[in-house]
């Protein structure tokens, strides 16, 4: 199998291409990224399996020239709401599988609505296979699976403790920063009341979490949103939230969207004072862990013998010590696995919370491509 790994050399996909390299099936993984000096550089880490060039994702035909050389493209090129779309589209054209971490709610909308394409050409598209979504959607998932009947699903991940690559490909705006501005600013979309609605990001939602009881977190403009009710249609609420230090890391998120709603700063100086705030956040005192919502989790209230009943499900080990590079790129490469393998073997446009995905095979590959003494477990709370 050959590999386009799209974005290969920044913060993201450099730990995917590592993850990747070590697939003995794997026998060529060409390194795309817009910085060629930085793509031949990373290259040069590894053997001749692994090489370097530089490539123009925007130049549409060079794009798909270079799919056709492979069998697989692995995107984490962002910011997702600018480029995701026309990837896939390129993608399936020249029937190339493909594999993303896309956390653009507004591209994934439109990307799902490729599914009978993708499913003609004979090809498969997992988006969103990272962290959140990613993680979220497969506990959210297990969470779903303990209860009879669904009603509510809710997917949460703490923003305070995510932190940007500082080896990357990158130059200037950090992409992570603009994607989080763009979600923070306007309205996005959820699914409340049975129905799809447009709602304004950072508004509270009470949590009655098992074995916590009712924490706040806020609305955020990802895809777990939209991808839940898109595949299990009989749920009559999806949120996704984040959490964070209320009384500082919420109320700064407030201020900046404050600030550029009234046209005060632009989204990219927005998305420079969090890269610049950011270099601060190391010695901020967290609460008693018992306290807090998880640092990543899937919420789902429904029936349980009759009963209303609520579950949380959340993971625990050493993931939790990993950067947001390699908690987002490690299971992006564990799905890529899995495929290779054929555990995921259906074409057509995924989600990570789709029936294609098994959650115990997914965290079984997780657990090996975290290492040999990697400690991972999933950790179910129960109203019951």
């Amino acid at each position: 199998m050959k590999i386009l790994a799209l974005g290969g050399s920044g913060g993201m996909g450099r730990y995917a291409v590592r993850s990747l390299y070590n697939v003995k099936q794997i026998d060529k993984i060409y390194i795309a990224d817009l910085n060629a000096l930085s793509a031949i550089e990373f290259a040069s880490n590894f053997d001749t399996r692994v090489e370097g060039f530089g490539l123009d994702i925007t130049n549409y035909e060079l794009l798909k020239m270079e799919m056709l050389k492979v069998d697989l493209v692995v995107n984490t090129t962002g910011p997702f709401f600018k480029y995701a779309e026309p990837i896939l589209r390129a993608a399936i054209e020249t029937s190339t599988h493909y594999f993303d971490i896309c956390d653009d709610w507004e591209p994934t909308e439109k990307m799902l609505h490729m599914n009978e394409e993708a499913k003609k050409a004979d090809m498969t598209a997992i988006l969103g296979l990272g962290a959140s979504p990613g993680l979220t959607n497969i506990l959210a998932r297990m969470a779903m699976l303990e209860l009879d009947d669904v009603t509510k699903v809710y997917t949460g991940w703490d923003m305070s403790a995510a932190k940007a690559e500082s080896e990357t490909s990158q130059t200037g705006v950090n992409a992570a920063m603009v994607h989080g501005i763009e979600q923070m600013v306007g309205k996005v979309k959820v699914f409340k009341n049975g129905t799809f609605e447009m709602v304004k990001p950072l508004e509270k939602i009470n949590i009655n979490y098992p074995e916590i009881g009712i924490r706040s977190a806020y609305i955020f403009g990802h895809p777990e949103a939209i991808t839940l009710p898109h595949n299990y249609p009989n749920i009559n609420e999806s949120f996704n939230l984040m959490h964070g230090n209320e009384n500082s890391f919420i109320g700064i998120l407030k201020t900046i969207r404050f600030l550029i709603n009234i046209k005060i700063i632009t989204k990219n100086m927005a998305a420079k004072i969090l890269m610049w705030l950011e270099t601060f956040n190391t010695s901020e005192t967290k609460e008693d862990e018992n306290i807090n919502l998880p640092g990543v989790y899937g919420y789902a209230e429904g029936l349980k013998g009759g009963k209303i009943a609520s579950v949380g499900v959340t993971i625990d080990g050493d993931i939790n010590n990993f950067s947001m590079g390699e908690a987002t790129s490690l299971p992006l490469a564990t799905g890529i696995k899995m495929f290779i393998d054929k555990k995921i073997n259906k074409y057509g446009v995924h989600t990570p919370e789709s029936e294609i995905f098994d959650p115990l095979i997914f965290f079984d590959y997780l657990k090996k491509e975290m290492g040999d003494d990697a400690v991972l477990n999933t950790l179910i709370s129960r109203s019951w």
